[in-house]
């Protein structure tokens, strides 16, 4: 989905975009497990109280929920945000899905209820999850990090993330793998930031896919690399979702929103090019990388079009013909994560079975809660069965550090049965 930077206009409050009463559909009965999961992209839908943990010098000056014109919004300066249909369109008709103004009791509970949360999260058959921020904040927290005051936006970031890793992971830490936003105003803080909540278990970080998009440097040359540093040494798992560098492809100023959402993986094509010829991780070669919500099946195409534009590095000094080949590189420190990829699940044999794990995108339009369990099987069943168990779950659980879906719940699903031994 896009965020505040791609949409900031259209997303501030305007009686216009409210467009009348608004329903739910009926609450779905529990679904068949086929395999448990682990969804690796979610979104967590954060409260009035977000920032409350700020010191108290900071109080009159951090975003907060006010009302406006009847509605809650979230005032940051002196603009107003409101609470979006596209943060919460879970269980709603998919005609009623636009970014209008909302009030909190229009969301399906489990958008904005931990307790909820998991409820719904046992109905579709998901047994953790990894969530990024809701749309007002950024998906690498650009809007915090765009405060005008610098202390403000560093002790917001801490807040947001102590809120993340204590109060909406902390009710239930089996079920949700803390994801904390960087500090982008300063690489070195940003280091310490990351080291801070290592300490306390933490091994997930959401950064941009292109910061440069953002305003800030680029990631070719060392401008990052004190906080590239600590995410290696500390294991922490570096998230670009997709679309948080604030651009979405376009190819018409009049093109449809909906050519925005079938070329979204673009910026998934543009990022892991563009990670991997930065030399990032020739100088960081335990880091590990994940494109979140880029999809799939654009990966092989990417490996051949490396395999050609490697063949050229000795015209080059660029790249050294001593330096790791680019694709590599890729195989070595990247992940990718699926949403609906029936194409690219054929193609495991060229993007590798141990990189790729599964995402629901709970509560956002693209996500396909609660029908997920039907989703996966279609596009997996047939595959072996450890490799189903890898997609669905393990890779998650090993790559960031996560407890696998226990014993009992793996032998009470089906997918044994549609997998091959």
């Amino acid at each position: 989905m896009m965020e505040l930077d791609s949409v900031v206009e259209a997303t501030e409050f305007d009686d216009a975009n409210f467009t009348g009463p608004l329903t739910l559909l009926p609450d779905p009965g529990p679904r068949e497990v086929w395999c448990p999961v682990i969804s690796v992209d979610d979104h967590a839908f954060e409260p009035s109280t977000l920032f409350d943990r700020v010191p108290a010098r900071f109080r009159d000056v951090v975003p907060r929920m006010v009302e406006h014109d009847g509605h809650p919004v979230w005032q940051i300066g002196d603009r107003h945000f409101p609470l979006l249909g596209i943060d919460g369109a879970a269980g709603r008709p998919i005609e009623q899905v636009h970014a209008s103004a909302m009030h909190l009791e229009q969301y399906r509970r489990g958008v904005w209820d931990i307790h909820a949360r998991v409820q719904d999260m046992d109905l579709n058959g998901v047994w953790a999850s990894l969530n990024f921020p809701s749309i007002v904040w950024g998906f690498a927290g650009t809007t915090l990090n765009k405060l005008p005051d610098k202390d403000v936006a560093l002790a917001c970031v801490q807040a947001y993330n102590d809120w993340m890793v204590e109060e909406w992971c902390g009710a239930y830490p089996e079920r949700f793998i803390p994801c904390q936003l960087p500090y982008l105003v300063d690489p070195v803080v940003a280091a310490q930031e990351i080291r801070r909540n290592a300490a306390r278990g933490v091994h997930s970080v959401s950064f941009s896919e292109n910061p440069h998009g953002l305003g800030y440097p680029s990631i070719h040359g060392g401008h990052w690399d004190p906080f590239l540093q600590a995410c290696e040494e500390t294991g922490t798992v570096l998230n670009l979702h997709v679309g948080s560098s604030g651009k979405i492809s376009q190819p018409s100023p009049d093109s449809p929103t909906l050519s925005m959402s079938a070329l979204f993986p673009i910026n998934g094509i543009e990022a892991v090019v563009d990670w991997v010829l930065s030399k990032v991780t020739m100088r960081f070669p335990d880091l590990k990388i994940v494109l979140s919500e880029a999809g799939i099946s654009w990966v092989p195409m990417v490996i051949e079009r490396l395999t050609v534009a490697s063949r050229r590095r000795r015209e080059t000094t660029y790249w050294a013909p001593s330096d790791p080949d680019p694709v590599d590189l890729l195989r070595r420190n990247f992940w990718f994560t699926s949403i609906e990829d029936p194409s690219g699940f054929r193609a495991l044999d060229i993007i590798g079975e141990d990189k790729v794990m599964v995402e629901v995108d709970y509560p956002h339009p693209d996500g396909t809660w609660p029908q997920s369990q039907e989703t996966f099987r279609r596009q997996l069943e047939g595959l072996p069965v450890e490799t189903i168990r890898k997609l669905c779950y393990q890779n998650a659980a090993d790559l960031y550090q996560h407890p696998a879906p226990p014993d009992a719940l793996v032998k009470s699903s089906t997918h044994a049965e549609s997998g091959t031994s």
